[in-house]
């Protein structure tokens, strides 16, 4: 299957299922496709336990929404090739001051950079430079990184120099005029994670200079757009044909899967979400209005210790005066019931989550190719490690990189 053939047909089904997806099952005490696949709805609510975990975990495999959903044509399209790296392990030592995950990251997606002769290295959106270290050292060669924040970029230098790598940390913030001198037809800009328009940033630098790229994309949703652009002409002209929008919250999507995180923090969130269910309640009584309302987010340990100074807190934000006689443990036990439905119902949006993703990093490569670039699109590590798995590899032909005319 080409990359166009997959673009095209994964923009089909989610055109499709637009109306399932886009809806979030937390801000809708009823939800409003349940009108139109009431079946659907029911067989969700009814999961046992065990098997909402397994699909948060594995959303295609022996899934009972296949009875509704084309959860056999998404596996499908959303199998991509697991690239081949290149190189031998890393010494451990390498990964001092690096934690454990994010130094098992950078190994996996370091094979992927291929290095030609005579072609410089630059790290896009470096934070400290754990990647750049470990492409000087593992190919002996400079590397440029790039990183906006002054701290990180002094910690990043101290850090190349204990380690005897040869790096050179740039303050540069890539969003702003001049970002594109560090780019040209003899550059591979390398990107571990960049977010959003920082990664879009780079790639339309990368194809006005004919730079060759490296990218894992991520965070999509992090952009000061309110609705998506897509980058490559194709992708314009599916959104259009289909019907196509995607919003922040849609964007966001494509990256909730995570990792298995920690018991605690796991206890925590299911606590955050069943709380913020109960506040929802309390406020639309309070309000008269029947809508949601969105209260800002608490970093793990600072939510307040009971449920009564979470809903005092979160009205305190919003502006509203809470009345007396409230029946807080009747409030919220009905949020707790509320998110074990909501976590049931989102499964149904989950399934989504991935072709999504692919979808948003076809744009990317179709955009690349558009421009002139042989594109490799695949995983670079099993998602185990990271479910933000993908990588971009692009390389515009030999003599359109080394021209002095090669622009897009």
């Amino acid at each position: 299957m080409t990359h166009a053939e997959r673009f095209t047909h994964l923009a089909e089904r989610l055109a499709e299922w637009q109306p399932l997806w886009h809806c979030l099952p937390f801000q809708h005490p009823r939800l409003p496709w349940r009108s139109r696949w009431p079946q659907l709805a029911e067989a969700l609510l009814a999961l046992p336990e065990s098997e909402v975990s397994r699909l948060q975990e594995d959303p295609f495999t022996d899934s009972p929404l296949a009875a509704w959903l084309p959860v056999g044509e998404l596996a499908r399209l959303v199998a991509l090739p697991a690239l081949a790296g290149q190189g031998e392990a890393l010494p451990e030592a390498w990964g001092d001051g690096i934690g454990e995950r994010k130094w098992r990251q950078i190994q996996a997606f370091l094979s992927q950079v291929e290095v030609a002769k005579d072609e410089a290295l630059v790290e896009w959106c470096a934070g400290k430079g754990h990647l750049a270290r470990a492409l000087s050292r593992c190919h002996a060669i400079p590397v440029t990184a790039l990183e906006w924040q002054p701290a990180l970029c002094e910690a990043g230098e101290a850090l190349a120099e204990r380690q005897g790598a040869r790096v050179s940390l740039h303050e540069q913030d890539v969003m702003a005029e001049g970002a594109e001198r560090w780019l040209d037809a003899r550059t591979r800009a390398t990107a571990l994670h960049a977010c959003g328009d920082l990664h879009r940033r780079l790639l339309e630098l990368a194809a006005e200079a004919g730079s060759a790229v490296t990218l894992a994309p991520c965070c999509y949703q992090r952009t000061a757009d309110d609705a998506y652009r897509p980058l490559s002409r194709l992708g314009a002209e599916l959104m259009t044909a289909h019907g196509l929008a995607f919003n922040r919250d849609d964007l966001a999507l494509a990256v909730q899967e995570t990792v298995t995180a920690p018991r605690g923090v796991r206890r925590h969130r299911q606590r955050a979400g069943a709380w913020r269910l109960g506040f929802d309640r309390l406020q639309r009584q309070v309000r008269g209005v029947d809508a949601y309302l969105p209260v800002p987010s608490l970093a793990y340990g600072q939510m307040p210790e009971t449920f009564k100074a979470f809903c005092h807190w979160a009205a305190r934000q919003k502006g509203i005066a809470l009345p007396a006689g409230v029946d807080w443990p009747g409030l919220e036990a009905a949020g707790w019931d509320r998110q074990s439905r909501v976590t049931r119902l989102e499964l149904a949006r989950h399934l989504f989550r991935r072709p999504l993703e692919v979808w948003l990093a076809l744009d990317r490569t179709a955009f690349l190719e558009e421009a002139g670039y042989s594109v490799s699109l695949g995983t670079f590590c099993d998602r185990k490690l990271t479910p933000r798995n993908l990588v971009l590899r692009a390389l515009r032909d030999h003599a359109q990189r080394h021209s002095p005319t090669a622009s897009r």
